[in-house]
């Protein structure tokens, strides 16, 4: 027997799993983490203890579990929380912790100044992307300008998931699905870097640009000693976890969207060409000649597990999303602006700020988790109204992550979306979409036996509510009539 491994590190939790060439499950394990917010806007990940750590307690634990020779893996696929910002030293060591992805807002004055001295018009035609607080580019800039101790020490700038290949390989590497987040550092039409648009990071200090499923090495002897992995085992160059977990429930052709509940809702397009627009986020597919059209909101599921650790410890999830259900739709007039961390897509505000308006007396915790859960729908909606605009409405969604089990959370997605939601039969997520890349990797499958390896089990389909008719408006229009005064709380 054979099997390729597929690990991911999450925002809050890695997973991993053993997978057949059929795609049978052998075996899956998982560890939690926690994200560090050092300060309001920061969002961090210490890349030893987190992204390797976790990488190699949860190998470990899989090996355990099945007993199998590690001998038999055929190859191995990562995938992490992107993009991050991660400076390493000439032996590779982190200089920092990871800054993550668009929730950490820290590099504004960078995108500011990089606007002005490159023009945001040309930085969309050549990058493919507007600079929003996802950028990679500007963050390498901050470091630039607030520790050039640390910034003259890189030798290289890694996200998380190359660094995960740089300890099993010893190889620098970046995937081009990653890459086209590195704005103004990546030019979309070259597929390549380039220092034309800015000269404030050497091109030598970025990793060697890769497609996915190309295999970058072998397990070297010492992370074998620590993984437990058979040194030699062939490992891909990896991706973004939210790319695997697309590629896990089958969206592969144009018009297939990926609608992700977790930490954030994020929700990757394959179209069948560029889609450049300033609200969204563009990259190349995994495989060459495709396209992605990607949007994501700044809090999701951080929302909930906010909701609860601060205002309902008494409870656990299933609980909550029962007191939702018993509310009726609408949270009896009560809504919730999401932008507990600011906002990404379509509004790119890292100065929102999140609210519950409406409140009054009768109101209780099950009318208010409701509202959460509506609120973030309410976005994923504004999101859906973007991709209409712009003339690339999803033929076909397909629902992945924890939040697919949450019915309430689902329901009003359908309902405000106007989209009916199509759930795989196997929920592991990126870690299984990363086995079945790495089978890919290795001519063991085609990129389109995925659908036989995730069928889809059920089919989540909109209803027409009045109460969300009335209020989503009003949503919108509580943000627009509010944003000064959520600017000026922020402070400068």
């Amino acid at each position: 027997m054979s099997w390729t491994l597929g690990i991911d590190v999450g925002t809050y939790e890695t997973k991993g799993a053993l997978v057949a060439r059929d795609g049978a499950i052998l075996a899956t394990a998982a560890r939690r983490h926690e994200m560090l917010v050092p300060r309001p806007g920061w969002a961090e990940h210490c890349a030893q203890t987190v992204w390797w750590g976790d990488f190699v307690h949860v190998t470990r634990a899989l090996l355990a579990q099945s007993g199998v020779d590690p001998r038999g893996i055929e190859a191995v696929a990562a995938s992490a929380i992107g993009p991050c910002m991660l400076p390493v030293d000439a032996r590779g060591a982190p200089l920092m912790n990871g800054v993550l992805y668009g929730v950490d807002t820290r590099a504004s004055a960078q995108i500011d100044r990089l606007n002005a001295r490159i023009g945001a018009e040309v930085i969309l035609a050549r990058c493919g992307n507007a600079l929003t607080s996802q950028s990679v580019g500007p963050k390498i800039l901050w470091l630039k300008d607030t520790h050039p101790d640390l910034f003259a020490r890189t030798a290289k700038i890694l996200t998380s998931t190359s660094y995960l290949t740089w300890k099993l390989t010893g190889a620098h590497v970046i995937d081009h699905y990653t890459a086209a987040n590195f704005a103004p550092l990546y030019d979309v039409d070259a597929l390549d870097w380039t220092a034309e648009l800015a000269d404030f990071l050497p091109l030598d200090r970025l990793p060697r640009l890769m497609w996915s499923t190309e295999i970058a090495g072998q397990v070297t002897a010492a992370a074998a000693a620590e993984t437990g992995l058979a040194a030699g085992t062939p490992v891909t160059c990896g991706t973004i976890d939210a790319a695997a977990e697309a590629v896990s429930v089958g969206v592969l052709a144009p018009g297939e969207m990926m609608l992700m509940y977790g930490s954030t809702v994020f929700i990757i397009e394959v179209t069948a060409a560029a889609l450049r627009d300033p609200r969204l986020w563009y990259a190349p597919w995994l495989f060459p000649g495709r396209h992605a059209s990607m949007a994501g909101l700044a809090t999701s599921g951080t929302l909930t597990r906010w909701f609860r650790d601060q205002l309902a410890r008494d409870a656990d999830f299933a609980t909550l999303a029962a007191e939702a259900a018993a509310s009726p739709k609408g949270a009896r007039g009560l809504v919730c602006l999401p932008h507990f961390s600011g906002e990404r897509t379509p509004i790119h505000d890292p100065r929102a700020r999140g609210a519950f308006f409406g409140l009054d007396l009768t109101h209780g915790r099950g009318d208010m988790f409701r509202a959460v859960l509506e609120g973030v729908a309410m976005g994923t909606a504004q999101i859906f109204e973007t991709y209409r605009a712009l003339g690339a409405a999803p033929s076909r969604v397909l629902a992945v992550g924890g939040g697919t089990q949450n019915a309430v959370w689902m329901q009003a997605s359908s309902d405000l979306c106007g989209a009916a939601q199509l759930v795989c039969d196997k929920t592991m997520g990126a870690s299984y979409g990363n086995a079945f890349l790495a089978a890919v990797a290795i001519g063991a499958v085609m990129p389109d036996e995925i659908t036989r390896w995730n069928p889809v089990a059920r089919t989540v389909r909109p209803e027409r509510v009045a109460a969300y008719d009335r209020q989503y408006p009003l949503w919108k229009a509580l943000y627009a009539q509010t944003r000064d005064i959520a600017h000026a709380l922020g402070g400068p």
